[in-house]
């Protein structure tokens, strides 16, 4: 039993604690290429969010990892020919933060991490919108965007999904779902408009345009080691984050 994750927990040890900070995983379940599993997401956030309050909880703070929401918004996976995307829209993922931070605030949760694992999931207008209806600090963490100070150093060619990096990171962490071997390149059909191509215009793109098989980056020079030299960047900054975030007293100016 891990005294950190809420669903190994029962109710004669949680009688007994008083939580600083939750972390509230957000992954989805969707297609990645040919070679990883539907819940990849989900696989990655958890381990993520697993180790790092594993830290902070060693350190002394008390964190506790909530039980992942396994829906993410993808809405612009649903033409995949042949897929399944479990979508949810955002006023649906709003609604299930709402009443998490609800349920939160009424048993004496002050702080929240939400710690996203899927690009789709757009967290911090959802946190905005509750900003002024509770009292429960909310923050958001985008796993994907955590380390890529670091990337130059670990990857060949990052790309956004299901590439070099979370590839990388299935091999680690559930290579028994992995199969290398059947990935493509993970190329990224350009559209008509280059304003668009070149970022400065976004757009929802459409998964069964982009890519041809739903992979974005190529994954073929992944290896474990790298998954692994990813991880420990992420655990160290959030981790450390967690301790801090548990640690600091709660006013009327807080965070500052």
């Amino acid at each position: 039993m891990r005294p950190w994750i809420l669903a190994e927990q029962n109710h004669h040890d949680l009688q007994q604690r008083k939580w600083e900070v939750a972390v509230l995983p957000f992954g989805a379940t969707e297609p990645h290429n040919l070679h990883m599993p539907y819940g990849t997401d989900n696989y990655q956030v958890e381990a993520i969010g697993e180790r790092a309050c594993r830290k902070a909880y060693e350190a002394g703070a008390n964190v506790l990892l909530l039980p992942a929401v396994p829906f993410g918004v993808n809405t612009n996976h649903l033409q995949i020919p042949g897929g399944l995307a479990l979508n949810v829209v955002p006023t649906t993922l709003l609604a299930i933060l709402s009443d998490l931070v609800d349920a939160l605030e009424r048993q004496g949760l002050r702080k929240l991490v939400l710690l996203n694992g899927h690009g789709g999931n757009e967290l911090k207008p959802l946190a905005r919108q509750l900003h002024h209806r509770t009292k429960v600090f909310l923050c958001v963490c985008d796993w994907f965007r955590m380390a890529t100070d670091r990337y130059k150093e670990i990857f060949d060619r990052p790309g956004e999904h299901a590439d070099e990096v979370e590839t990388s990171l299935g091999l680690a962490y559930f290579p028994h779902l992995m199969f290398p071997d059947r990935a493509d390149d993970g190329a990224a059909a350009p559209t008509k408009l280059e304003a668009i191509n070149k970022g400065w215009v976004s757009i929802t793109r459409p998964w069964h345009l982009v890519s041809k098989n739903t992979g974005l980056g190529d994954p073929r020079t992944a290896t474990a080691d790298k998954g692994r030299r990813l991880m420990d960047i992420l655990v160290d900054r959030l981790g450390s984050f967690l301790i801090d975030l548990a640690k600091t007293p709660m006013d009327d100016k807080f965070p500052y």
